[in-house]
């Protein structure tokens, strides 16, 4: 079966369709991975094919946009950075398709899956990384999560979401493609149209997300994919060097997403000289850490989570999915400063799993850090907790089971 797979999104985002590629070309299938050109290295060393869909230039320019992890202004920034790039990748992905002989893979915001399944007929499975992407009337998004309000409110609340802040954004950009290539304009695109696939996969396990009756009836909810790059990679020996030389540091990232974090770098620093922890800053933007460290302290391009993550004393990040479920795995205490987009949500979750603590962006500043980071250290009840759910998260099936329930699809007539 040739099996298109188009991924958008960053680091966190791709990693998990490239651990699907695997997969699938382990199981005797022609898998295609299209994503930005700089994951280029990262699919060729996993052995699968790749087609560019956006220059790295264009990747590097829209993770230093000012309004990328602003909870309203993003969207506007993915709609501008999809319309770019979908102008350069339909033609590419429509002239791939094989009738008879394709499925076409995608991730949430990979709405072209859907126009090459309408166009040619060809299955079609949409891949959800976190629950946020599965809208439930039951729910409120973002900053308000947990705000009780009556359903018909929670009802209202989302047809204005829809009506002012997605149609003019995404629902826009998206309707310009249908149009461009004949097919019928698209009125709530995160709504129920997101979920018309063959197949919806959660990539996450009910026990952190649990089902809600509004979610698509043929949704299959996997595990966690925790996928951190090829089987037997090990830490940078610089890094190790350091692991090694002294007590559990606290690691720090903003993720992948955003070239703009000098200020959480720069207080998460400070935190760390009042809390006496040492600390390790993962960005591969050396401009996004301050020009001179202080000892103790030392910055890594990049580091596999599931073997960093268990040598350290807490966990400070941003809240994207990726980066939850590898902490939750390690066991390891989190302290999370959701930005924008699932953070929140997902922050939400694992405080009430009870193995996290939070900070807004407003209150992240270096005393606070520095006595959320003693808590955690201090807090028995919590670090046990880490102990427990790490040891529910399982040992990494989901990836496997999502591709029997795709490779299913493909099997029907």
């Amino acid at each position: 079966m040739k099996i298109l797979i188009i991924a958008a999104g960053s680091h966190g985002d791709v990693l998990p369709f490239i651990a699907l590629g695997r997969e699938l070309q382990r199981r005797g299938h022609a898998p295609h991975l299209y994503a930005a050109a700089v994951f280029e290295t990262v699919a060729r060393e996993a052995g699968l094919r790749f087609t560019a869909v956006g220059t790295a230039e264009f990747y590097d320019a829209l993770l230093r946009h000012p309004d990328l992890n602003r909870p309203l202004r993003s969207l506007g920034v993915m709609a501008r950075a999809m319309e770019q790039t979908g102008e350069t990748a339909w033609p590419i992905l429509d002239a791939a398709v094989i009738p008879g002989e394709t499925l076409v893979v995608g991730s949430t915001l990979a709405f072209v899956i859907r126009s090459l399944a309408e166009r040619h007929g060809v299955p079609c499975v949409t891949v959800h990384l976190a629950p946020a992407a599965l809208r439930s009337e039951n729910t409120l998004p973002g900053p308000a999560n947990g705000i009780t309000l009556p359903p018909w409110l929670k009802r209202l609340f989302w047809r204005l979401v829809d009506a002012l802040v997605v149609a003019p954004t995404l629902g826009a950009v998206l309707n310009r493609h249908r149009r461009a290539i004949g097919l019928a304009p698209v009125r709530r695109p995160m709504g129920a149209w997101l979920n018309q696939s063959d197949r919806v996969i959660g990539l996450f396990p009910d026990w952190f997300a649990p089902r809600q009756p509004d979610w698509p009836a043929n949704l299959a909810l996997t595990g966690f994919p925790l996928y951190d790059g090829l089987p037997g990679t090990d830490l940078p020996s610089d890094l190790a060097d350091f692991l090694a030389a002294g007590p559990a540091p606290v690691a720090f990232t903003s993720g992948t997403a955003t070239a703009r974090a000098l200020d959480f770098f720069a207080t998460s620093v400070a935190a760390c000289r009042l809390s006496g922890h040492r600390a390790i800053l993962l960005t591969r933007h050396a401009d996004q850490v301050p020009a001179s460290l202080p000892p103790g302290v030392i910055r890594a391009d990049y580091a596999p989570f599931s073997r960093l993550l268990p040598r350290c004393a807490a966990f400070v990040h941003h809240g994207g999915i990726g980066t939850t479920s590898q902490a939750l795995a390690a066991g390891v205490p989190q302290l999370i400063r959701p930005m924008a987009h699932d953070q929140f949500d997902n922050a939400a979750r694992a405080v009430a799993l009870g193995v996290a603590a939070r900070l807004s962006l407003r209150d992240y500043r270096p005393a606070a850090v520095a006595a959320a980071l003693t808590r955690l250290d201090t807090d028995a009840t919590l670090r046990r907790r880490c102990a427990e759910v790490a040891a529910g998260v399982g040992t990494g099936t989901a990836v496997a089971e999502a591709c029997d329930h795709i490779l299913a699809l493909a099997a029907q007539p």
